[in-house]
């Protein structure tokens, strides 16, 4: 049995992680840290977890008891925390924080997209999960990557649920903001465009052209809808697009390429990526879909903790999305 610790667990992605945990057949919670919350119970946190657990939070930092240690602190936050509390060169740790996603002579994090990097993922003591909408939005990129087919800018629009940007409040996450409404953030400059980057140069060395990514919040709680707008060769048949991604994601355990339109609540609540193309003179249209809290975070994470320890890269994160 994996023993894990949990650092920075009232958070949003860290009560997905607990739920994900709980119910994993070959992982057990060892502690959730969390100074603010110490002796309450999970449940006080994270009310979902009613009737799954009595644990409760801890200031305690037993590093030495867990095989498993995953990072849910926000942003910068996580190298502060390694430097504070050096962990044993046996401890695997998983970071859910974008400190480590950028490769670095300085550490030895490997990024945590399986699709990509699975057979490092699979012999890796350190993972960079990725941020959740770079997932969205290289998952519909990395094909034509691979085949060397990004000659041109990249043009990205993708709309993210609340739960995205936390769970501190802010004049932007308040429900009577938010519902009925809509707005852009970080037009040209988001954060996660640096590790989008990365990944499409390893797969095609010398990719340099802009990734011009409008974020969108969205009036739900939750998912990604990402489409990104690439000009192709006219010659090129929309079957034969439709092939290569059909091939780059066949051995994939969540990423699948689908024939129809796609939509939020065919991932919501579930690890899957969903990918579809649509060719239109020259231009390719690809839509990508995912829940930001699951493949763009825990679950992700959780799929990665597999991957480290050889186990069935599905255990714990058979989640079915919901009928309606």
């Amino acid at each position: 049995m994996i023993k894990v610790g949990i650092i920075g667990g009232a958070g949003y992605t860290a009560g997905e992680l607990i739920r994900l945990l709980l119910h994993h057949p070959d992982a057990e919670i060892a502690f959730v840290h969390s100074s603010s919350n110490a002796k309450n119970l999970l449940t006080d946190v994270h009310e979902g977890l009613l009737g799954e657990t009595d644990m409760k939070f801890t200031d305690r930092m037993p590093l030495k008891s867990v095989d498993v240690l995953f990072l849910c602190m926000g942003h910068g936050k996580s190298a502060e925390f390694l430097a504070e509390h050096p962990a044993s060169q046996n401890l695997r740790i998983i970071d859910l924080a974008q400190d480590f996603r950028i490769s670095s002579p300085d550490h030895d994090y490997v990024y945590g997209l399986p699709e990509l990097n699975r057979e490092e993922i699979v012999h890796a003591r350190h993972v960079a999960n990725p941020g959740c909408f770079a997932t969205a939005i290289q998952l519909g990129l990395l094909p034509l990557a691979a085949n060397w087919l990004l000659h041109s800018d990249v043009n990205v629009n993708a709309i993210t649920g609340s739960t995205g940007a936390g769970v501190k409040p802010s004049a932007t996450t308040h429900f009577s903001w938010r519902m009925g409404n809509m707005s852009i953030y970080k037009p040209f400059r988001h954060q996660h465009i640096a590790e989008i980057r990365q990944s499409l140069a390893q797969l095609q060395p010398g990719f340099e052209a802009a990734i011009d990514f409008i974020p969108y919040r969205g009036d739900f709680a939750r998912g990604i809808f990402c489409t990104e707008v690439v000009r192709v060769d006219p010659a090129v048949s929309e079957e034969d697009f439709v092939k290569l991604y059909k091939q780059f994601y066949e051995t994939a355990a969540f990423t699948h390429y689908v024939d129809c339109d796609i939509d939020l609540k065919q991932v919501v609540n579930t690890n899957k990526a969903l990918v579809h193309v649509q060719k239109i003179e020259n231009k390719l249209l690809v839509t990508s879909v995912i829940d930001n809290l699951l493949k763009g975070a825990s679950g992700q994470a959780v799929q990665n903790m597999n991957l480290m320890f050889g186990l069935d890269e599905h255990a714990g994160l058979n989640l079915k999305p919901s009928a309606f």
